[in-house]
């Protein structure tokens, strides 16, 4: 019972954490578009980083990513990184091609692993609120480790995936247009993601 507390209490928290803006989630939108499996597999590329992280972040990597030296060169490298995918994003939706011809190009399990580990505040909440969820999972054992593991993993599954259906879905009745308008929503989104990582990592270099 009280292990079916703590996995509802874990539900509840990543909910709350997958469902904040952020570089995967306007990732999701914008795939989403043209195709309507890109949030699925956006998880699995985010999962691809996250289920070994959680394991590091338990034998101790967790006290590196709370060092003030490792979040300016996370934060650094993540706002540059989402301001290159920022101008590629406004730049396919100032030159639209055809649907399918630029699906074909989308790598969505790869976009999962770089927006995953391009977003500083990810490593950051692993090293804080998930370090003391994962803590708290191994105290019932390695098996309730793994239901943590795949419990936290399925809610960020769930919610890009609906996120991609939707969009696609979405552009799909509506037409081209709406396609561009949420490209171009998603790659301001992203511009400013990036700008505010970057503002963040100089508050602290300076500080």
């Amino acid at each position: 019972m009280v292990l079916v507390l703590f996995l509802i209490q874990v539900f509840i928290i990543s909910i709350s954490g997958a469902m904040q803006p952020g570089p995967v989630t306007a990732t999701a939108i914008t795939m989403g578009t043209r195709n309507r499996w890109a949030g699925s597999l956006l998880a699995v590329g985010h999962g691809i980083v996250e289920f070994p992280l959680m394991v590091l972040i338990i034998l101790g990597l967790g006290t590196i990513f709370q060092k003030t030296s490792a979040q300016i060169t996370i934060g650094i490298a993540g706002g540059l990184i989402l301001l290159y995918m920022a101008y590629g994003m406004f730049k396919t939706a100032s030159h639209p091609v055809s649907t399918e011809a630029v699906a074909r190009k989308d790598k969505p399990v790869l976009a999962g692993i770089i927006f995953t580990i391009s977003n500083p505040y990810f490593l950051v909440w692993w090293a804080t609120v998930g370090l003391g969820l994962a803590t708290n999972a191994t105290k019932f054992g390695l098996y309730a480790f793994v239901l943590f593991a795949v419990v936290h993993w399925l809610v960020d599954f769930m919610w890009v995936t609906a996120l991609s259906f939707a969009s696609f879905h979405g552009t799909t009745l509506f037409g081209p247009k709406v396609q561009q308008r949420v490209m171009q929503v998603c790659a301001c989104a992203m511009l400013f993601f990036g700008l505010f990582f970057l503002y963040k990592a100089g508050v602290m270099l300076i500080a």
